[in-house]
């Protein structure tokens, strides 16, 4: 029943701080169980999403999970009832009824992606569509990949050929795209083409970080989906990141000069880091994840270090 679920939703909105609807079966709100941010009024990470026959509920900031149904009975006892009674003693209420109630205000979409194709939209025998459910990317996030047809005429990059890329956009604090990384989902060289629209530095993932909270900041924008309160620094440029409350996540890459060296550098300059145990074996997050890896968390966080032990760390791991 889950256009029941849908109704009750949109019953329950007005209620819902900054709600707006993304996409079908995915709404974006302020958690109300964590606050999201109380520096950042925009922030919004909580989200209604759809699983089989029902929609549940998932914070990217505190990590709380749970039904609509739940949400519902926190926030509105008594429509909650009216909830219960339409779903489960039965109603005559068709899938295809029209309800009035208040309709939210949706967000416009940014110009810079108005000739895009949400991957949502795309058959799920797409190439692209195909990449992202192949890398296990979670279904809540497709909301942030898009198809471009002509990836280096859409980026006014002059090139003698041209061809279909995923694109990651990169929004920053107000929900306005300043960059975008172009990713490709066949053999075209080069696999990653990150383009700037704004002079920022390109860090993904600003739109959803809580700088009161560690951040976990890692190299590549698909690997930041899988870390809660992440980000990443496309192109590895450090300088624009605080020292103090994040931890850096570089690729498990020990036989890499270019990797060591950093490590090195961002240990003199009193981050702290992830020194990646033996037992890990694969190059990053989105790698750890398809091997079976789902204590990714866990393992960052018991092999971070600083100081006097990363450097030590560090002396050990890159002769492995």
């Amino acid at each position: 029943m889950l256009h029941i679920d849908l109704k009750y939703i949109m019953l329950l909105s007005p209620q819902l701080d900054r709600f707006k609807k993304l996409r079908d079966y995915l709404y974006n709100f302020r958690c109300f169980f964590c606050g999201d941010s109380d520096k950042f009024s925009n922030k919004a990470r909580g989200y209604f999403y759809r699983v089989k026959d029902q929609m549940n509920y998932k914070c990217h900031n505190c990590n709380h999970g749970t039904t609509a149904a739940q949400v519902i009975k926190e926030l509105n006892p008594d429509l909650y009832k009216e909830y219960v009674k339409e779903k489960w003693i039965g109603s005559t209420t068709e899938e295809t009824e029209e309800y009035n109630f208040p309709a939210p205000t949706f967000e416009k979409r940014d110009p810079k992606l108005r000739d895009l194709v949400p991957i949502n939209k795309l058959t799920t025998t797409h190439p692209a569509r195909r990449f992202v459910v192949a890398r296990q990317i979670p279904e809540m996030h497709y909301d942030k990949f898009f198809l471009v047809h002509r990836f280096y005429e859409w980026a006014e990059i002059s090139s003698n050929q041209d061809h279909p890329r995923l694109v990651l956009p990169f929004w920053d604090e107000d929900g306005n795209v300043f960059a975008a990384q172009g990713r490709a989902f066949g053999k075209e060289q080069p696999r990653y083409h990150t383009v700037k629209f704004d002079d920022k530095p390109k860090i993904y993932g600003l739109d959803r970080v809580d700088w009161n909270r560690r951040v976990y900041v890692v190299e590549g924008p698909i690997d930041s989906l899988f870390l809660h309160n992440a980000i990443a620094v496309a192109g590895s440029d450090f300088q624009h990141i605080p020292s103090d409350g994040t931890t850096i996540v570089l690729d498990n890459e020990c036989r890499s000069k270019e990797i060591v060296k950093k490590m090195a550098d961002l240990i003199e300059n009193d981050y702290e880091l992830v020194i990646w145990p033996s037992n890990i074996q694969e190059k990053d997050l989105n790698d750890m994840w398809l091997a079976g890896r789902q204590d990714i968390k866990t393992i960052i966080d018991n092999n971070t270090f600083a100081g006097l032990e990363a450097r030590m760390k560090l002396a050990a791991w890159k002769r492995i």
